[in-house]
């Protein structure tokens, strides 16, 4: 190797410099000499790796608390699953989905993961069933004649039982007749 080179590469000059030196006209005594290697003809086009920086403070900070959080999730969705169930589950009901309300209403009903209230597991059934889910018409029917809060005309117990029968529900065929 060259020692000027290599002095040339330990000040870390640009490829320019590099490629003047190259240029240079040497004597066959000193390629014999210091055993010189021309350049590759691609050595214009490969870029020497610059040194990393470190990152910023707030981008570690940004990295620590996203790792902080992720943990906690990870506790809270292993240890209050139910919790968590319900509260996914009522956001895909609040969209509208009709299985998810006819879910958001058992959960309200038998009191999994919420506290029991028999009012909004009906509510939750009504909008289900509106949308035209058979299970939660039958519910619907059925908490309104058992006495649960609501808020059903007179016969639209009626009309629901046969919206389920309609639909396919076993046990609302049976009712609706």
């Amino acid at each position: 190797f060259n020692p000027k080179l290599q002095r040339v590469e330990r000040k870390k000059c640009n490829m320019s410099s590099l490629l003047r030196h190259r240029q240079q006209k040497h004597s066959e005594d000193d390629r014999q000499q210091y055993k010189y290697q021309p350049l590759p003809p691609y050595a214009d086009k490969v870029y020497l790796a610059r040194q990393k920086k470190p990152d910023p403070w707030w981008i570690v900070a940004l990295e620590v608390s996203i790792l902080l959080a992720t943990i906690c999730f990870g506790y809270y969705a292993y240890n209050h699953f139910d919790h968590l169930h319900f509260h996914v589950t009522k956001a895909y009901a609040h969209l509208g989905y009709e299985d998810a309300q006819h879910q958001v209403g058992q959960r309200y009903l038998h009191g999994k993961g919420v506290e029991q209230h028999h009012g909004e597991a009906m509510r939750w059934f009504k909008q289900a069933a509106e949308r035209g889910h058979p299970h939660a018409s039958y519910n619907v029917a059925v908490g309104h004649l058992k006495g649960l809060p609501s808020n059903l005309k007179p016969g639209e117990a009626r009309k629901y039982l046969h919206r389920a029968a309609a639909k396919g529900h076993y046990s609302s065929s049976r009712y609706a007749q």
